[in-house]
């Protein structure tokens, strides 16, 4: 599996991002997760995510934190 890791300006990870493919496979092994899918988050949650991985990115590109390897998130599991 193909995991990118979205972290937050402390280097916590806040989230991943996964292929749909990798998604879609999920789904079918954990049914639940099909169910998960379907609550839509608000604007202002949207807005949010957007405004933190801006956020993050550019302080990954200052140097200020670090992308965190994918065997953290695995570790984390």
């Amino acid at each position: 599996m193909n995991l990118q890791y979205i972290s937050d300006h402390t280097g916590k990870t806040t989230g991943v991002y996964i292929t749909i493919e990798e998604w879609e496979a999920l789904k079918s092994k954990f049914k639940g997760l099909a169910e998960e899918e379907l609550r839509e988050q608000t604007d202002e949650e949207i807005l949010n995510g957007i405004k933190q991985a801006i956020f993050e990115l550019n302080e990954v590109k200052k140097g200020k934190i670090k992308a965190r390897p994918v065997n953290n998130l695995l570790d984390e599991l």
